[in-house]
């Protein structure tokens, strides 16, 4: 007999067969605009090459990659049947569709390509609202390139199969493969950020840049990689000095590395992706520029998976604020669709603006890359890790509330907020957690002039524009001024700088309406701690029309 009572009604639709690029106006007009400013010949490749991966990624197919790679953890085989140490991890064939993708959309590909990191950034931006895990091993071989390059012939070497479109999930030696994945080894439970205090030792062998390591790792990404960048303690001029090291998981002659993986970690979120604790004994690399300069090596990696943080946070708050609104959009309560209700509609134009904020700053970083002049990588070194930051820092409180905007369905696993909100506070501890940005920003300003410099005259761009962003400037302007007690001040400094940035291209890019509500809640004050805080006398409508997946 079938159940009279179970008609279901008030429900909205799956979010299902859409194009993530060509419906987000934020993203496509922010990807046409930097294009028309450096490279406008290339519009018309990279709009189809960013919406062929749009709609895949609004797939069903996608999505179901996404759940079931995160329901299908990876797992650990330390030995094979005879007792054999093989180290080897094995993932559901739903990560490996997912990482298959990524590498053949050229997610790995920006240093060589005509505006190769603001296609590469868009790309990932789209394609990790698909699942967020496997964009770990993506950054960290797109990443890898720019550490290699301090040693000519390793990069000649490797580069090729870093940027490569082709994925080969498969354990043999680098040369014998067409496109491979890097991983990174920086961690060690003893020191955590202070890279410094870490114990791994190298001992040099006979062949020049060659050496073995013994030690510990106690945060491996990725660990079914072909390759790592490491950080070791190398013997030079009588001490030790941190250098950077390549280490390969398959040798030439197809014997395996000593690469022993001891646990994987079980994680918060980012379940799909493995992340290891692993032993070094006797294990062969290839060191990686010079001694003891292993840090100054390996610091544009960071510079890299850093801005991919900002990125990847950006892509969760958009896809959160993206359910949120298509929920309200097809959710009758209280006789008129929640979207229409006055109090709902102020929350998701504020979750709106913040998505906003962040994807055009994060966009904005990525043509920076692109540009490549002296002004615009001393910009970076200010932008990158105030951005990082405060865009992950900001990144948790708004996937909880667009979860909310759905309220107990979006408690739901099924709905997906919930693997969104697991994930949302990682890229805010990955590659150093909010303090060390913070830290990290105060030594740019006390040692580096010349980045301060360039960030500010990014944000003077908008001067006389908007009195609360003037204001907010000039305030800023006076805590800058004041060094005392500086790195107590060190996340309100940093807080500041990145708002500021964020209003001033708002102020200058994005729609009047857009710009006015970030300045008057952000910059004037006129908002409150929670979300849905926004004056009412703001043009709310407009912010929740432009946050809609677009016709």
């Amino acid at each position: 007999m079938a159940a009279t009572t179970h008609t279901v009604t008030n429900q909205a639709p799956p979010l299902v067969g859409y194009d993530v690029y060509g419906t987000d106006r934020v993203l496509s007009e922010g990807v046409e605009r930097h294009l028309s400013a450096s490279s406008p010949e290339l519009l018309d490749e990279v709009r189809v090459e960013l919406s062929e991966l749009g709609r895949s990624a609004g797939s069903a197919q996608a999505q179901s990659w996404g759940a079931e790679a995160n329901e299908n953890p990876p797992r650990l085989r330390t030995h094979d049947r005879y007792g054999h140490r093989i180290d080897e991890v094995g993932f559901h064939p739903a990560w490996h569709r997912l990482l298959g993708h990524a590498v053949g959309a050229g997610l790995t590909d920006a240093w060589g390509r005509p505006a190769g990191h603001l296609r590469r950034a868009a790309g990932f931006f789209v394609w990790s609202q698909a699942e967020a895990g496997h964009g770990c091993p993506v950054s960290m071989t797109h990443a890898a390139v720019p550490a290699l390059r301090a040693d000519p012939e390793l990069a000649a070497e490797w580069e090729p199969r870093l940027t490569s479109h082709v994925y080969e999930r498969e354990l043999r030696p680098a040369a014998q493969k067409a496109g491979v994945l890097f991983g990174m080894g920086m961690t060690e439970k003893q020191g955590g950020s202070d890279v410094r205090a870490n114990t791994t030792a190298a001992k040099p062998l006979d062949a020049a840049g060659e050496y073995l390591l013994t030690g510990h790792k106690w945060f491996c990404s990725a660990p079914m990689s072909d390759g790592f960048l490491v950080l070791a303690q190398a013997p030079s001029a009588g001490r030790d000095r941190l250098t950077c090291f390549l280490v390969p998981r398959v040798l030439p002659d197809g014997t395996r590395n000593v690469f022993a993986i001891q646990r994987l970690k079980d994680k918060l979120g980012n379940r799909s992706n493995a992340s290891a604790e692993v032993e070094f004994d006797g294990t062969w690399a290839r060191r990686v520029g010079e001694e003891g300069r292993g840090v100054r090596t390996i610091i544009d990696m960071v510079a890299a998976t850093r801005l991919d943080c900002v990125l990847g946070s950006a892509a969760l708050m958009r896809q959160a604020l993206t359910q949120a609104v298509h929920h309200a959009e097809h959710r009758s309560v209280f006789g008129a669709r929640l979207i229409e209700q006055p109090l709902m509609r102020n929350v998701l134009a504020d979750l709106a603006l913040e998505s906003e904020a962040a994807t055009t700053l994060a966009l904005r970083l990525a043509a920076a890359h692109d540009a490549g002049t002296e002004q615009e990588r001393a910009f970076l070194r200010i932008a990158v890790p105030a951005a990082k930051y405060w865009v992950t820092k900001r990144c948790t409180p708004m996937v909880a509330e667009a979860l909310e905007c759905l309220g107990g369905n979006g408690y739901v696993e099924e709905s997906g907020l919930p693997r969104l909100l697991r994930e949302s506070p990682l890229n805010s501890i990955w590659e150093g957690s909010g303090n060390v940005q913070a830290l990290d920003v105060l030594r740019a300003l006390q040692r580096e002039p010349q980045a301060l410099n360039a960030f500010l005259q990014e944000v003077g761009r908008a001067r006389g524009a908007d009195h609360r962003l003037d204001s907010a400037i000039k305030g800023l302007l006076t805590e800058l001024a004041d060094l005392e007690g500086i790195e107590a001040r060190g996340r309100r400094v940093v807080e500041r700088m990145a708002l500021v940035l964020q209003g001033s291209l708002l102020v200058r890019w994005a729609p009047p309406e857009v710009a006015d509500a970030f300045c008057a809640s952000r910059l004037g004050g006129d908002g409150g701690a929670a979300f849905g805080t926004l004056p009412h006398t703001l043009g709310l409508a407009a912010l929740v029309e432009r946050a809609r997946i677009a016709d």
